[in-house]
């Protein structure tokens, strides 16, 4: 049986789909991309909804925290999506952070990280940047961490005590690298694992370099999740090497387990990826253990 942990959900995404637009939930809906078809999540994700899949918790696990990370709105209802989380986060008590969405890149970036700061759980931004050359993969049509006006709008962020959210490719890493050395004063978070998108030994080479890269800068964390989100027939062997060596790179200090709650649904129960995560760390210390699964992410995002 599983020991006792709390754990804080630092990666996880409710929608009303009738208040806000989602332009990737809404019809027609492809069965292409990473993502792959959307079909099963793409209806009203609630805080109740999340409760009950926080259910599947291992036996003798409380949750007491999570954070939400922008769940793919359309930009101009970005500061709307904050709004309505941080109703939820006053009156149902989850979630207890925000990560919201700002393009970096927009000669408005100034007033719309200023206007995210009104809201008291706002802890910081995410902008997606997955670039590929190849297009079924890539999300963006240029590598914006190449940008200068993103960079310039990056540079934002410490001003407002903002983190940012880094999602990203592994070919990107280098260049995160050099942005995270850049802005010592700024915290970036490392998404699911850095996305290993291709797994032939070239890609898991570069994957591995990057995480190394990524891991020399001590402003660099990593969220552990979203490796289901690229093999639907995931399983705990499968992710196991991916686990490990993100730990080893980072320290169990860096690094938090995360639900990445529906998306990662679509390739698994949310009860799944933590018992594999607990099964992985069984041999890791109490405190390990507890930071890894939420004392970290209740550090790096600031929670009470």
């Amino acid at each position: 049986m599983a020991d006792t942990l709390i754990l804080v959900d630092p990666h996880m995404h409710l929608w009303d789909l009738a208040h806000i637009r989602y332009p990737w939930l809404t019809p027609p809906l492809g069965d292409g991309g990473v993502n792959g078809d959307v079909t099963p999540i793409a209806r009203n994700q609630g805080v109740d909804d999340y409760l009950l899949a926080a259910q599947q918790l291992p036996e003798g696990w409380t949750l007491g925290g999570s954070v939400h990370v922008d769940a793919g709105a359309h930009p101009e209802d970005a500061v709307k999506e904050s709004a309505w989380l941080q109703g939820l986060a006053d009156t149902r008590g989850f979630p207890h952070g925000i990560v919201g969405y700002a393009a970096l890149e927009a000669a408005d970036a100034e007033r719309v990280l200023a206007a995210h700061t009104e809201f008291r759980a706002m802890r910081g931004i995410r902008q997606i940047l997955n670039w590929h050359a190849d297009p079924a993969k890539t999300y963006t049509p240029r590598d914006l961490l190449r940008d200068d006006a993103w960079r310039a709008g990056f540079g934002l962020l410490a001003r407002h005590d903002l983190s940012f959210d880094l999602q990203i490719y592994p070919g990107q890493m280098a260049a995160a690298a050099d942005l995270a050395a850049r802005h010592p004063d700024t915290l970036l978070i490392l998404n699911h694992t850095g996305m290993p998108v291709d797994k032939d030994a070239d890609g898991l080479a570069l994957w591995r370099r990057g995480m190394a890269a990524l891991s020399r800068q001590p402003n660099v964390m990593v969220k552990i999740s979203g490796l289901g989100m690229l093999d639907r027939a995931w399983t705990v062997d499968g992710i196991r090497p991916f686990v490990l060596r993100t730990i080893e790179l980072f320290g169990p200090g860096r690094c938090m387990f995360a639900s990445n709650f529906p998306v990662d649904g679509l390739g698994g129960r949310l009860g799944a990826y933590f018992r594999a995560y607990d099964r992985i760390t069984r041999d890791f210390s109490g405190d390990e253990r507890a930071a890894l699964f939420g004392g970290n992410a209740a550090r790096v995002y600031r929670l009470d």
